[in-house]
């Protein structure tokens, strides 16, 4: 077959976390025939080998906090294993509204778990990631390469790149970003508002040690995150402290340029304040980066022969720390969906196997992914609005909440249930 002309049963744009491991879930399945679903992927950045110790662009420096449910989804796909010992369970979540009665607390032991979650560095997924697709030989990278065109027809999608090379599929999946080429091709609209606010994210290390619990507090600026770390080492433990957490510190961009451009010891008094001594004083502080918040949603979730995943459909409040763990149930739900469809007895009429990029698949997708994200996005979005209050009426509702959360069990079930993935 000409490369110019190269057949694939699914085409991913995207070779970040989400194309990685949407290539990963399907990189299994089997046709009619036996055969390997032929898979190609495009990312713009040049492809990496797989060396775990090697940097790669395709994935930041940030860490990421997986849910129980989401750990359990990288194991079932073979991932789990490479990433196991360096992520930092978080068995007890502890949060509280600054100045107020407000507190609640989460321990897994309460949901019969080992953990709630897992924090863990981002680039370390797409590491791992990338070194399981590289025993996958019916995945094929096209890579530095991007999409110029898309030509959606009756049976296949076919995609012209600008290195001139031109790809065919049955299923186009569509894993390129917030800016989706994708979906601008398509012309799907979006509905997206801006929270005015950013993370500014940094590693920090604390006179405690961590214990493996997380923190959510909430404050007059924005919440603050502070989620634990694996140690590096006894001696840097020594150094620089017994605790170790991943900051997400959430305020205004005014404040961000105020607060990123203290000296380290500044920073450390400011975010002392801030946070308080639940962990002791802060030792040390890593690097400072500043992110804008966006909700961004997609108005539908597929076109013809094509399907958006993860923050290509949606981008959210990190407040919860869903936003990974919602795309990577996008990735989930298609491949079961394309492996059910695999599966099924051929058609005695025309002895044809289930198309993976019918319409009654792709609105299979929509349908039960439009439910879960809008459940997340609207328990994200509403507690943003909740803590950023001040006003009193909404002080005393939010704190009276947070103690009925506590001591309900049954609320609590549910609450911690989705936020783990369930």
């Amino acid at each position: 077959m000409e490369q110019s002309k190269a057949k694939y049963d699914v085409i991913i744009s995207g070779g970040g976390l989400s194309g990685c491991l949407m290539a990963l879930s399907l990189s299994d399945h089997k046709k009619s025939d036996g055969s390997l679903l032929s898979i190609a992927v495009i990312e713009a950045n040049e492809h990496q080998s797989a060396n775990v110790n090697q940097h790669t662009p395709l994935f930041d420096d940030r860490v990421l906090a997986l849910s129980h449910g989401s750990a359990q989804y990288l194991q079932q796909v073979g991932v789990w294993s490479l990433l196991a010992d360096k992520a930092c369970a978080i068995k007890d979540i502890d949060i509280s509204d600054r100045g107020h009665f407000g507190k609640s607390r989460l321990a897994a032991e309460e949901f019969s778990v080992d953990a709630l979650g897992y924090v863990i560095d981002m680039a370390l997924i797409g590491k791992a990631l990338l070194q399981k697709l590289s025993e996958k030989s019916n995945v094929t990278w096209f890579s530095p390469d991007s999409i110029q065109t898309i030509e959606w027809q009756s049976q296949c999608v076919n995609v012209q790149l600008n290195s001139g090379k031109s790809l065919h599929a049955q299923l186009l999946l569509a894993c390129d970003g917030a800016n989706s080429v994708c979906r601008k091709q398509a012309g799907i609209d979006v509905e997206q508002s801006d929270y005015e606010q950013v993370a500014l994210i940094a590693n920090v290390c604390t006179e405690k040690a961590h214990l493996n619990k997380a923190f959510e507090r909430f404050t007059e600026h924005g919440p603050i995150a502070m989620l634990p770390l694996p140690l590096i080492s006894e001696q840097k433990t020594k150094q620089l402290g017994q605790g170790r957490c991943s900051l997400v510190w959430t305020m205004t961009p005014s404040q961000a340029q105020d607060i990123i451009a203290l000296s380290d010891e500044a920073f450390a008094l400011a975010l002392e304040q801030a946070f308080g001594f639940w962990l002791g004083g802060v030792t040390h502080v890593g690097k400072r980066d500043v992110y804008p918040l966006v909700l961004l949603q997609a108005k539908q979730q597929v076109f013809h022969r094509m399907a958006l995943i993860g923050n290509a459909s949606h981008t959210i409040h990190p407040i919860a720390g869903q936003g990974f763990n919602l795309g990577l149930r996008d990735v989930a739900y298609m491949s079961e969906l394309i492996a059910n469809a695999l599966s099924e007895t051929t058609n005695s009429v025309t002895n044809e196997k289930e198309d993976i990029g019918s319409f009654d698949l792709l609105q299979q997708y929509q349908l039960t992914r439009t439910k879960d994200q809008q459940q997340v996005i609207q328990l994200t979005d509403s507690l943003v609005t909740l803590f950023a209050s001040d006003l009193p009426p909404l002080v005393v509702g939010r704190n009276t909440g947070l103690k009925l959360f506590d001591n309900v069990p049954v609320l609590k079930k549910i609450l911690v249930n989705k936020t783990m993935g369930y």
